[in-house]
């Protein structure tokens, strides 16, 4: 096998999450996000029976986030100690940004670790927060 470098991706088009509120979730991210809404349900691929998914937009950067039914879901809420998703993190440019998403949060009522910055093992800064079905979130800034 000879060496060859990976092929180059452009950015992150969506991020997916099984919910166990479908309406509270659209609203959430419609309201933290000011997401928009896109008509009609999409299928889950390869596995279409087991339920559906609805799309928001964020619309400055374009971000999907589909937040998926499935009818098997028992409603319990999401842990990052199982297999599978820990967290998704969006980046934002710099303290500016943070502090722009802090007061934001604040002003929805959405609790969150304020801004936390770190030197190790890179120098970042983080504020953490969740959404309805304790799915961990965060806004990172490098650099800072």
């Amino acid at each position: 096998m000879t060496e060859s470098a990976a092929p180059a991706t452009n950015g992150l088009h969506h991020f997916a999450f099984t919910v166990r509120d479908l309406q509270a979730s659209i609203a959430w991210y419609q309201n933290v996000f000011q997401a928009e809404l896109v008509d009609g349900d999409l299928p889950h691929y390869g596995r279409e029976w087991t339920g559906f998914a609805r799309l928001v937009i964020e619309p400055r950067t374009g971000l999907a986030i589909g937040l998926h039914h499935n009818e098997k879901n028992q409603g319990e809420e999401f842990d990052e100690i199982r297999t599978g998703l820990d967290h998704i993190a969006l980046r934002v440019e710099g303290r500016e940004g943070l502090e722009a998403w802090a007061d934001w949060l604040d002003a929805l009522g959405v609790a969150h670790s304020g801004i936390q910055s770190k030197k190790e093992p890179f120098v970042f800064s983080t504020i953490v927060f969740r959404d309805p079905d304790n799915i961990q979130l965060e806004f990172v800034a490098l650099d800072v």
